[in-house]
């Protein structure tokens, strides 16, 4: 069944599901889906962790890079994923995505994610525009929710890439999003996530209210700090000259 390429082998097996699945998926629909799914999409998220490894060694040069001319390293840690097939079978059903490879990789691009804490904000947009630089990544789409936060007060930097893994037959582009954010806005956001889940919560607009205020002080602290940072550096290159 699965001697032809992995997309004719996973279009194939998944023709009657795809059928079966429009109007409504039962718990045994959905397991029936993964499991037709996992043999041939494993070879795709094979490269999708590839895709991953070769934007973490690009971030990692650059942060080596920029070490060099100053006395701080702009990265503080890197993160990364590649989305399971579970959470791909439940977001494809959700959108209305055809539980083909073809669509799946059209429509869903965050399968591959790589988060990237920084230490001050400058350091948010240097290392953007260090990665973009690079001649073999494609910018697909950039939100600034940094200069633009979300009306929650969810700050970061996301980037759509796309950036090219080489097999033995060849070259393959592969989109991966980048999240680049400092380490006060990836702590609000990680609290953030913890709380939006709770069920039962009385008072959630002001609950909210005062999220966005704490988004707004860490964002103040993140801009102090910084200029803190800057004048420590101007004193000590100072006293070097």
């Amino acid at each position: 069944r699965y001697g032809g390429t992995i997309m004719e082998n996973f279009n194939q097996s998944l023709i009657e599901i795809n059928n079966l699945a429009k109007e409504e998926m039962s718990p045994e629909m959905k397991m029936k889906i993964i499991r037709e799914i996992t043999k041939p999409y494993a070879r795709l998220l094979t490269y999708y962790e590839c895709a991953i490894d070769e934007v973490v060694t690009k971030l990692n040069i650059l942060n080596k890079e920029y070490s060099l001319n100053s006395e701080q390293n702009p990265i503080d840690s890197i993160k990364s994923r590649v989305k399971s097939t579970e959470s791909i079978v439940d977001k494809a059903y959700k959108k209305n995505i055809p539980f083909t490879i073809e669509a799946l990789e059209a429509n869903i691009r965050d399968i591959a994610g790589v988060r990237v804490i920084c230490n001050f904000p400058e350091d948010v947009y240097k290392i953007r525009d260090g990665l973009l630089n690079q001649d073999d990544i494609k910018l697909i789409e950039e939100k600034d929710y940094i200069k633009n936060p979300k009306s929650n007060g969810y700050r970061s930097l996301h980037l759509i890439i796309e950036t090219p893994i080489y097999l033995s037959t060849g070259k393959r582009n592969m989109i991966v999003e980048v999240q680049i954010r400092t380490i006060a806005q990836n702590f609000w956001a990680a609290l953030e996530h913890q709380l939006r889940y709770k069920k039962n919560i009385d008072e959630k607009k002001s609950i909210s209210i005062a999220l966005k205020l704490l988004a707004e002080e860490s964002a103040s602290i993140d801009t102090r700090m910084e200029l803190l940072k800057n004048r420590i550096y101007k004193d000590n290159k100072q006293k070097a000259d």
